[in-house]
């Protein structure tokens, strides 16, 4: 019996890598053999090409149009949206700019197979350069990211670069939560996919490479003048308080969401602390 997959993804004028993560996948999805796809693609209002590019090389691709406000999270909500309409037994989600080994979805498949494809299963990621684990699930006990031992580990949560989801973790779970416009939303999926008694696990190997960000975002980057920072600070793609404020009343307490909210505005100040403490992470 064939598995059904509905992979997801959301991109915006990231021509190159959209393609190649692409065409990583098509060839992942032909080395898993005996499953149906369906690749369900939000384009956010690209102005270099991304759509028509696919449209070409990929025209299977179901493009789905944004308008350039959706980023990561609303992005792939909309994605999800779209794919229930077809009947589907897992839902992949993965990043534009990650490239899927030929044998990720196996593995994937595989090690959901092992727990009875009740669970998710977080793809853990290695840098292109394969010297460090780039992405991957974490414990709430010491947030490390955690790497492959041949074998799924629990994680409590997870980065949302590539994703397996069975139905009926969506049908318990649903979907990404909208209020968190770009970041955060993979975070809070896994949490709270944990307290509804749904478990989380990383991939028993490595399934895909995707390197992390090699600079801290402008808004808490002392190279960048005060005003600057201000100007970013709004952005989807910072740190918002309010999200923060949600997020932390969530899945900690009332006063610890106080507290992760108004440190991001002492770190806007006063970027130079942060990494002067160590705090700084990419």
């Amino acid at each position: 019996m064939s598995n059904r997959i509905s992979i997801l993804l959301t991109c915006h004028n990231r021509k190159k890598d959209t393609l190649e993560s692409l065409s990583a996948l098509t060839r992942a999805v032909e080395h898993a053999g005996d499953i149906i796809s369906e690749i369900f693609l939000v384009d956010d209002a690209s102005t270099d090409g991304t759509a028509s590019s696919v449209k070409f090389e990929f025209p299977k691709v179901r493009i789905i149009e944004g308008d350039g406000n959706l980023f990561w999270n609303r992005g792939m909500i909309r994605a999800w949206q779209e794919a229930v309409a077809v009947e589907s037994d897992f839902y992949l989600w993965l990043n534009d700019d990650t490239n899927l080994q030929e044998d990720a979805i196996a593995i994937l498949l595989k090690d959901s197979g092992a727990k009875n494809h009740e669970s998710i299963f977080c793809g853990i990621c290695e840098s292109s350069d394969k010297t460090y684990i780039s992405y991957s699930g974490c414990l709430l006990r010491d947030k490390k990211r955690l790497i492959p031992t041949g074998i799924p580990q629990a994680c409590d949560y997870f980065n949302g670069n590539v994703v397996l989801i069975p139905k009926s973790v969506f049908d318990k779970v649903g979907y990404l939560d909208s209020f968190f416009h770009h970041t955060l939303g993979d975070v809070d999926y896994g949490l709270r996919a944990k307290k509804l008694g749904v478990a989380s696990f990383v991939s028993s190997k490595v399934v895909a490479t995707c390197d992390r960000h090699n600079s801290l975002p402008i808004w808490c980057n002392p190279k960048y003048s005060l005003k600057q920072r201000l100007a970013h600070f709004r952005t989807p793609l910072a740190k918002n308080p309010e999200e923060i404020f949600y997020f932390e009343k969530r899945h900690t307490s009332f006063l610890m969401a106080l507290y992760r909210a108004s440190v991001i505005y002492i770190r806007l100040a006063f970027p130079r602390l942060w990494i002067l403490l160590g705090k700084a992470q990419i």
